[in-house]
C-alpha cells in the first residue's frame, strides 16, 4: 500500500514516456510469438540433448550450433520487441528529467539512431549472407549451408529499423 503524498511534495505531473501505450501498425505480437517460439524450440533442443546425454552417454552434434543460432535470433527479435515498445537502453537521468517535450526530442533522438545503427548492420550483412551463398560456405557443426543461418541477421535487423522509424513517427504525432 502506498501512502499519500506530502503536502510539501508536488506529484509528478508527467509520466514516463514509456508508460503511454501507443498503437502500432504492425502487431506486437509477432515478437512476442517469435519469442515464445524460439525459447520453446531451445527449452525442446536443451530437453532432448540432456535425455540423449543421459541415456547413451552421447550428445546430439547439432544442438550446440542450433541453440547458438537460436539464442542470436531471440536477441535480434527482443530487440525489436524493445525498440517497438520503447524500452531500449539508455540512461534514464537523462531520458526522464525535463519537459515533456525535451524527453520526446531524446526519444526520437534515439530511435534514429537506432534506426541508422540497423540499417548499416541490414545492408552490411547482405554481403556476408551473399558470400556465404557465393563461396558455398558450411556450418563447422552439422555442415549446412551458413547462409540458412547468417539469412537472418538481414531480415530481422532491417525489422528492427523499421520498429525504430515507427517510434519515431508515433513520437512525433504526439501533442
Amino acid at each position: 500500500m502506498s501512502s499519500p503524498p506530502h503536502a510539501d511534495q508536488a506529484p509528478e505531473t508527467t509520466p514516463p514516456l514509456d508508460d503511454i501505450d501507443e498503437p502500432v501498425r504492425v502487431p506486437l505480437k509477432i515478437e512476442d510469438w517469435l519469442t515464445v517460439l524460439v525459447m520453446g524450440a531451445l527449452a525442446l533442443i536443451t530437453f532432448a540433448n540432456v535425455i540423449a546425454r543421459y541415456f547413451t552417454n552421447q550428445s546430439f552434434a547439432w544442438t550446440e550450433e542450433f541453440s547458438v543460432f537460436l539464442m542470436i535470433v531471440l536477441a535480434l527479435v527482443g530487440s525489436s520487441a524493445a525498440v517497438a515498445r520503447d524500452r531500449h537502453i539508455r540512461i534514464e537521468y537523462f531520458s526522464e528529467s525535463g519537459s515533456m517535450a525535451r524527453r520526446k526530442k531524446l526519444s526520437r533522438l534515439g530511435a534514429v539512431l537506432v534506426a541508422l545503427l540497423f540499417t548499416l548492420i541490414g545492408v552490411l550483412s547482405i554481403r556476408l549472407v551473399w558470400d556465404d551463398y557465393r563461396f558455398g560456405e558450411t556450418s563447422p557443426g552439422i555442415g549446412v549451408p551458413q547462409w540458412w543461418y547468417s539469412i537472418w541477421l538481414p531480415i530481422i535487423s532491417l525489422g528492427i529499423a523499421l520498429r525504430a522509424v515507427g517510434l519515431f513517427i508515433r513520437r512525433g504525432r504526439k501533442s
